[in-house]
């Protein structure tokens, strides 16, 4: 089971008795559910990252439901909602957004809610920009016209619309996935864009709830690297020492401190506050 491979992994890594760890168990037994990863070529982490949390939040959930309100669902997301399955993974990684979808017709507007462990930013610049620029580009309101419109319950038919993103629920840990990879006509690429973010005071409270303002400042304490290209390429990570405060830098087998400049930078992919 994925959940006690896991466990083993984590025992193993704080007892302290190897100088590195290889998670070749863990690896194998997520391997078995999730074929993809059993391959020995490049596989994207985001996407390895959110397995992991899936399989873990199934294996530990618990649910606190009456069984009427369990028929009742049939929404996936409204499934969540009302089930109320939760475990150490919900706890700590999932949030809340809510998105105010307005017809531009009536002008009449809904809202939407939608739970996250993961927010993917779009980079809105090709040589350099900070998260915030990113965030701001997210959260941004966008609109939906052509094949993306909605279907107004006041109009009755298919109608433009803006939408905006506000997060209502903040997660302890808040991950997020700079969308480094993107497609261009038929090809995907990636891009090389060097972007700066903090490694504490990370406030999110221009994107949240007012009634959120007091819990959503940030400090970092992990990124994911990504150096190379689609092919072929090599993961690397930054991890701070919850005791000590101190930074590591973990390469393979080779783990090494590392001073706070050298956290930032331009192959991050994955950042954990």
């Amino acid at each position: 089971e994925s959940a006690t491979a896991f466990g083993c992994l984590m025992s193993d890594m704080w007892l302290g008795e190897f100088d590195c760890l290889s998670p070749e168990v863990f690896h194998s037994v997520l391997g078995k559910r999730y074929p993809t990863f059993s391959k020995r070529t490049q596989q994207d982490a985001q996407e390895f990252l959110i397995c992991v949390l899936n399989e873990l939040h199934e294996a530990l959930k618990k649910v606190r439901a009456p069984l009427c309100k369990r028929r009742c669902v049939t929404d996936a997301n409204a499934s969540r909602e009302g089930v109320s399955e939760t475990s150490i993974i919900t706890q700590l990684f999932e949030g809340q957004l809510s998105y105010d979808v307005t017809c531009l017709e009536c002008k009449t507007t809904t809202d939407r809610p939608e739970s996250f462990t993961v927010l993917s930013l779009p980079i809105p610049s090709k040589s350099a920009c900070s998260l915030q620029d990113c965030l701001k580009c997210f959260f941004q309101q966008d609109t939906l016209t052509w094949n993306n419109q909605i279907h107004c319950s006041w109009c009755g038919t298919k109608q433009d619309a803006a939408v905006k993103a506000t997060i209502t629920k903040a997660p302890q840990i808040i991950i997020f996935h700079l969308k480094r990879f993107e497609w261009q006509a038929k090809h995907k690429r990636k891009l090389l864009t060097d972007i700066c973010y903090p490694l504490s005071s990370l406030d999110l409270s221009p994107y949240s709830s007012p009634l959120l303002c007091k819990d959503t400042e940030y400090s970092l304490c992990a990124v994911a690297n990504h150096s190379g290209f689609l092919d072929g390429g090599h993961y690397t990570a930054f991890c701070k020492h919850s005791v000590t405060k101190n930074w590591y830098s973990f390469d393979d087998a080779q783990i090494t401190e590392i001073p706070n400049s050298s956290v930032q930078t331009d192959t991050a992919y994955l950042l954990f506050y």
